[in-house]
């Protein structure tokens, strides 16, 4: 059975679409493989998001929950 054929999104070349390829299924091998690596390393500052949105979530429960006196 032949795999479809489609055009890549970045990179407009010809690929087959496999079943179990990474990545998206617009997107040749070669620019998901890019793609992926560039959101792992990305991820390095997970502490300060956390410490932003605990800070954020108080502000907001803080505004919700004030009491007008």
């Amino acid at each position: 059975m032949a795999f479809p054929i489609k055009v890549c999104v970045v990179c407009e070349e010809e690929f087959e679409l496999r079943p179990g390829k990474p990545g998206f299924a617009n997107r040749c091998p070669e620019c998901s493989s890019e793609d992926a690596s560039e959101d792992s390393a990305g991820q390095t500052g997970w502490s300060d998001d956390r410490e932003a949105n605990a800070e954020r979530r108080k502000a907001i429960r803080d505004l919700l929950y004030r009491k007008d006196s």
